[in-house]
């Protein structure tokens, strides 16, 4: 709601709202009508999008359908970029999980305040990483909007909810400054990526079927290459697999369906062979 009213006293008729049903909740559909009454009210266009959440993860899945919804929705609306409301706290929240998960660089980054999503065709920002959730709470309080507050918020079973409680406790830790060096990393991922966006450029060799990419001194230079590389074969893998798999790397190996060989100065990259029966 924070993020609604901000947008239209900046954007006024430039904007449109599109909120979630993912059918996981009863109380979802009305939740979704109290936005497009505020909308209404407002004179903005609001889209009532309903998703099915497939099993698993359920945080996981329902992430990846929303988002997924929303680009087709923002696509289909010829709209320039999709503006989510997560903020200091949730920045702060999402450090601390991923330290404790031992994340590489990109993942300590955070909730990035832009970004390019896989099934979503139009960039996710996120403007309001800089303020705290009291801080839009006190504006939407101003301005006399309803607001409605998620029940998984408080559910302990999520590992976000635990690290919440933690740091209500822990008065002493600053989630701002927490979010600005969040902020710090996201910029050396970026440069990071940029140095192996050129190598990529300038010395990646791309075959029928077969890539090399150049052997660096350095070894999330070479993994983000490889990265690249195998997903230019057609299969995937994250950026952690890549350092642990070069960790213990010589030579040649398989990883994610494709043979990785090292070649003087430069990584041959082929789909694996299929294996021999018997």
């Amino acid at each position: 709601m924070a993020l609604l009213a901000l947008a239209h006293d900046l954007m006024d008729d430039m904007i449109e709202v599109a909120t979630v049903d993912h059918g996981l909740r009863p109380e979802a559909a009305e939740e979704c009508a109290l936005v497009e009454r505020v909308c209404r009210a407002r004179g903005i266009t609001c889209s009532i999008l309903t998703v099915h959440v497939a099993e698993g993860n359920v945080q996981d899945r329902a992430r990846a359908a929303r988002y997924a919804a929303l680009g087709e929705w923002a696509a289909e609306r010829k709209l320039a970029a999709i503006a989510t409301a997560h903020h200091a706290d949730d920045q702060a929240e999402t450090l601390l999980m991923r330290l404790n998960r031992g994340s590489g660089l990109a993942g300590l980054a955070g909730i990035r305040s832009y970004t390019i999503m896989e099934g979503c065709p139009v960039p996710i920002i996120r403007p309001l990483l800089g303020f705290r959730k009291a801080e839009l709470r006190q504006i939407v309080a101003n301005l006399d909007l309803p607001f409605v507050e998620d029940p998984s918020n408080r559910d302990a079973s999520f590992d976000r909810v635990r690290i919440r409680r933690e740091l209500e406790r822990a008065d002493w830790i600053d989630p701002l400054a927490l979010a600005q060096s969040a902020a710090h990393l996201e910029e050396a991922d970026n440069t990071l990526q940029s140095i192996a966006d050129q190598l990529w450029d300038s010395k990646a060799s791309l075959g029928d079927g077969r890539i090399t990419v150049p052997v660096t001194n350095w070894q999330d230079t070479s993994a983000r290459l490889l990265t690249r590389a195998i997903e230019a074969l057609g299969s995937s893998v994250t950026h952690g697999d890549i350092i642990g798999f070069l960790k213990t790397f010589s030579k040649r190996g398989n990883i994610a369906g494709v043979l990785i060989e090292q070649m003087e100065d430069v990584y041959v990259c082929t789909p694996e062979p299929p294996r021999r029966s018997g």
